[in-house]
């Protein structure tokens, strides 16, 4: 046997197995995406949009009271969230650039993207519910804004980096100042790609559950309060699917039908973004 034709071999089992695998891990996410679409619209009903929480045995429980709550406390954290983390981004790239003190904001960021939600949890905890003496919605949209916080970040600078500097020196040249350059010029070549992390960083806090418990908890009826307990549609759903009741196990399939599908369209919507970007 040659050398080309083992290479030949060689590179096509490799593809086999590459391509075997790939086929594996589609199918385990589409059995996913079955079963919960499956379960999850057979337990959709309109009340699940109009009543609150019930007692197991009620029929007219619904997950009013935990949509509301999982837009306020997500709400809160965007507000906060996406402007400093646009800020952030620009002082990296725009400013700091290459600084140690940028540097070092960055490794930090990637080391917060990676870190478990728990752990921002029992942080948030520690330093805001238990001097408090008691959850509150402000304190889960804290512990989000801060796990949305370097993904929006880190976007941001990598997305006004790839503007090419003579647009800026352009800018300049018309005796435009810094902060009119950053703004009609350099944000406007990087908004799909800023966007698209917004996107991305909302879809990632949107599903988080374990922060919540720490700090937000839960309310089985409808709360708009921020400085107590608030229901997320998150903690709601683990706490319905984990219950021995068949009712409540049916609206706990509805929460996550409803989550995947707003975390599944965020996502679509931002591959869009990045499609429309490179021009395709």
């Amino acid at each position: 046997m040659t050398h080309t034709k083992k290479r030949i071999i060689i590179n096509n089992i490799v593809m086999v197995l590459s391509t075997l695998s790939a086929l594996i891990g589609i199918g385990f996410l589409f059995w996913i995406l079955g079963v919960l679409i499956i379960n999850g619209v057979d337990a959709l009903t309109w009340s699940i949009f109009t009543q609150e929480g019930a007692p197991p045995g009620n029929a007219e429980g619904g997950l009013k009271h935990a949509l509301i709550g999982q837009l306020m406390i997500v709400g809160v954290a965007t507000l906060v969230g996406v402007p400093l983390g646009i800020m952030a981004g620009t002082y990296l790239s725009e400013y700091g650039q290459k600084s140690k003190l940028s540097e070092a904001i960055r490794d930090i960021s990637d080391i917060m993207m990676s870190a478990p939600s728990i752990v921002i949890g029992a942080f948030v905890y520690a330093i805001i519910v238990a001097p408090m003496g008691h959850f509150s919605g402000w304190a889960g949209s804290i512990a989000l804004t801060i796990i949305m916080l370097p993904i929006i970040l880190r976007t941001t600078d990598d997305m006004l980096q790839l503007v090419p500097s003579t647009l800026r020196e352009a800018a300049f040249a018309l005796g435009a100042p810094k902060y009119k350059v950053i703004i009609q010029v350099v944000y406007r070549g990087a908004k799909a790609g800023i966007l698209t992390g917004i996107l991305l960083g909302v879809a990632r806090v949107a599903g988080e559950t374990a922060p919540l418990l720490f700090t937000s908890f839960n309310d089985n009826f409808l709360n708009t309060d921020m400085n107590a307990p608030v229901a997320s549609l998150t903690v709601t759903m683990y706490n319905y699917a984990t219950s021995p009741y068949e009712d409540w196990q049916k609206l706990g399939w509805a929460a996550a039908f409803i989550l995947s599908m707003f975390i599944l369209s965020l996502n679509i919507i931002g591959r869009l973004f990045i499609m429309k970007k490179k021009g395709k």
